[in-house]
């Protein structure tokens, strides 16, 4: 029987430093390597007919399962039998590769292990910046100079510019592994300091969003909208959940692994406001809310959510010149994010007396230091703090 198996490969424990390959039993070259940061990855080691010695990554866990990357190791392995060398092929493919063909390359690992609004965020980042600045490139060619002036260019928006860094310097990192490059050219360039937001609505504005959805025409997904503020879930989380993940007798929300930031099965408790919206959701589909096309679920709020910000009056109004001479138009811009609807979540837990451990257990948290970065307390209950100060009340009274 093969040792690398499922439960074998999450049991994995990461080394101090570095990594460690771990052989299977049954199928020869076949391992899986864990390194110290806790990734997984399986590989093909193979020899050449010519007697050179190969070592392939087929893919990494859990977007890979083990039975998955067995049967492919088993496929490359009649391949290699017959003159083939999978890691000829791919450099070979890659060879004289400009930025737009990593970026390709990058983008079809991506999809098999990021998460839907990354990806996107992603795409993005590829379409709008990297490749109308460096698609032509050559990937040899990027110096860390070239990283330096897209960075800079971007300087009036800190978080995006470093974002756009981050991006690069994954790509050049797998660049590294399929032997493009030697040297990853972001390292070294320096991240601008970034302004944490803390954006959490008050209890009138909460209100204000309330009264909008109420009158927003979608009213799906405007229930989409209430499942978010009265869950403190992820947008994806609602976006793409299932009917079969709801116990409602129980008031249960079972999260998969595959759903979650963390990559655990969550059990998560349904509030009264929560239960009251799934209640009510039409059952049109297995996903709570349907995408337009059949089997798939709805993957962007964004169009519904700046209208009812609109509505609530939590969106300002600019005049800017059109693209027609002489014209203006109306862009309405909103600080105010789907994600801060997380961060109004746990801060008003805590302000009203709920422990970081626990809302850190509602919201799926590990570490109490990622809830603590979530749980801004309001003025009135560090009020009601300051005021419990025993001089303080002796001079009071």
């Amino acid at each position: 029987m093969p040792s690398i198996t499922e439960r074998f490969v999450k049991s994995l424990k990461p080394p101090e430093s570095g990594y460690k390959l771990h052989g299977d039993d049954v199928n020869r070259g076949f391992g899986v390597r864990i390194n110290a940061n806790g990734t997984r990855s399986f590989y093909l080691i193979y020899t050449t007919v010519d007697g050179r010695e190969r070592r392939f990554k087929i893919g990494e866990w859990p977007a890979m399962s083990a039975d998955e990357a067995r049967n492919q190791a088993l496929t490359l392995r009649e391949e290699i039998r017959k003159g083939g060398d999978p890691v000829s092929e791919r450099e070979a493919a890659l060879h004289g590769a400009t930025i737009s063909d990593l970026a390709s390359e990058y983008m079809k690992v991506a999809e098999k292990k990021l998460r839907p609004g990354t990806l996107r965020n992603d795409r993005g980042l590829l379409k709008n910046i990297i490749e109308p600045k460096l698609g032509k490139m050559m990937v040899k060619a990027v110096t860390r100079r070239d990283v330096e002036r897209l960075h800079a260019s971007l300087r009036s928006t800190p978080a995006h510019a470093n974002r756009v860094l981050a991006l690069l310097s994954t790509m050049f990192n797998h660049a590294i592994d399929w032997k493009l490059v030697e040297g990853n050219p972001v390292k070294g360039v320096q991240r601008y300091e970034e302004t944490k937001r803390e954006t959490w609505l008050s209890l009138e504005q909460l209100q204000a969003l309330e009264s909008a959805l109420a009158k927003y025409p979608d009213q799906v997904a405007a229930d989409a909208l209430r499942l978010l503020i009265v869950t403190g879930s992820r947008e994806m989380e609602v976006l793409s959940a299932t009917w079969d993940q709801f116990d409602l007798k129980r008031g249960v929300w079972t999260k998969p692994s595959h759903h979650t930031k963390q990559k655990k099965t969550e059990h998560v408790p349904l509030n009264r406001a929560a239960m009251a919206i799934l209640s009510s959701l039409p059952r049109t589909s297995r996903f709570l809310f349907p995408g337009a096309k059949p089997n798939e679920h709805r993957v962007v709020i964004r169009k519904p959510w700046a209208q009812v910000l609109r509505s609530a009056g939590l969106a300002t109004a600019t005049i800017v010149p059109s693209k027609r001479k002489g014209m203006t138009k109306t862009v309405w811009r909103s600080s105010v994010r789907v994600h801060d609807l997380r961060h109004s979540f746990a801060s008003h837990l805590v302000s009203g007396g709920a422990s970081l451990y626990l809302v850190g257990k509602l919201l799926g948290h590990v570490r109490p230091e990622t809830t603590a970065r979530y749980a801004h307390a309001s003025d009135q209950a560090l009020r009601d703090v300051t005021n419990a100060f025993p001089l303080l009340s002796a001079q009071v009274n």
